[in-house]
């Protein structure tokens, strides 16, 4: 059955996925900030700045209004930086209540909030009490909106506890060459979806300085060991990070130019400064910010975490990137799955 559906956020991945869901017949509205982009999109059904190849849907809309954008929707799509997740629940939290809706929520942002260090799922319950809408699920996965835009096979996962909602994501957005998977835990799903961003800032990095295959290997699997170690201590499933929201993602973000996150790192391996490099990027970094956010947690925790660690003291304390490889690499030895 056709949905009503809102997407927030009309960069790269929100534009991506709110024309996959009107190819899947639902009707769907994009909300986005910047006036050129939205008339872009409504006149010409393409969005340049962020997909210079993609036509879009003629049926899909784009507005400015936060009101014309939840109109009686079914459903809230949030594809916003991280950063920006709570003020928006915010300011949609009236205009609810207004329209008298209940709509089911969906995330597609990956990282943890500054300063609280919570989830971005955790956010979305603070702000929109459960009486105002339905479930909150999560969605995440190896995806990049350029690959998806030219109907590359992908398959990603919808989280949720309430398993039927996660099914009710799964129908909304499943077609031939998008596949979505169901999985209960939350937890595990939302926080290998940020930790990755923060390895693939060191492979983009290792690449900048020239490294090879086996170092970007090892920073791949003992990444991996990190995003285990500090979701399991938070009450994640390890198996999810044997899944398509954590190796799968970590994969395809370590080590694919379309990974903005990858870019930023590859820039600041060739000896770009950061605020260099993010004034270049255009659009929001995840990586930087949840480097901060995952480093604080892991000190809070006690758990071990020498990669983020690292890659923290590169981008905060400005260490050199080459000294700081040499030192992890030179630490005491270790087992391997300890």
């Amino acid at each position: 059955m056709a949905k009503k559906i809102a997407v927030l956020g009309a960069g790269s991945w929100g534009t991506v996925l709110a024309n996959l869901l009107t190819e899947n017949g639902h009707q769907v509205t994009l909300w986005g900030r910047n006036a050129e982009h939205v008339a872009e999109i409504n006149q010409h059904h393409t969005n340049r700045h962020y997909l210079p190849k993609f036509k879009l849907e003629p049926t899909l809309i784009a507005t400015l209004s936060l009101e014309q954008a939840l109109d009686q929707v079914d459903v809230i799509l949030f594809v916003i930086p991280t950063n920006a997740i709570r003020k928006m629940a915010q300011q949609i939290l009236p205009i609810i209540k207004r329209q008298g809706i209940r709509p089911m929520l969906i995330h597609a942002s990956k990282g943890l909030e500054l300063g609280t260090h919570k989830r971005l799922s955790q956010v979305l319950t603070e702000e929109i009490p459960a009486e105002f809408r339905r479930e909150i699920v999560v969605l995440s996965g190896p995806s990049h909106a350029e690959n998806v835009s030219e109907h590359d096979l992908t398959s990603i996962t919808a989280a949720c506890s309430n398993l039927t909602a996660a099914q009710q994501v799964q129908q909304l957005f499943m077609n031939d060459y998008f596949r979505v998977y169901t999985n209960a835990d939350v937890i595990g799903v939302e926080m290998g979806a940020a930790l990755k961003n923060v390895i693939a800032l060191g492979a983009g990095a290792l690449h900048g300085l020239g490294y090879g295959d086996n170092a970007k290997a090892a920073l791949m699997t003992r990444g991996l060991a990190e995003i285990s170690r500090l979701g399991v201590a938070f009450g994640a499933n390890p198996l999810t990070f044997i899944g398509l929201s954590g190796v799968g993602d970590l994969i395809v973000t370590c080590t694919s130019v379309n990974s903005r996150n990858w870019r930023a790192g590859n820039q600041l391996g060739q000896g770009k400064p950061l605020q260099q490099v993010l004034d270049e990027m255009g659009m929001v970094v995840e990586g930087v910010s949840t480097t901060r956010a995952a480093y604080e947690l892991a000190q809070q925790q006690g758990i071990e975490m020498p990669i983020t660690n690292t890659i923290y003291h590169v981008l905060y304390d400005e260490k050199e990137i080459r000294t700081a490889i040499t030192e992890i690499m030179q630490r005491e030895g270790k087992q391997e799955l300890d």
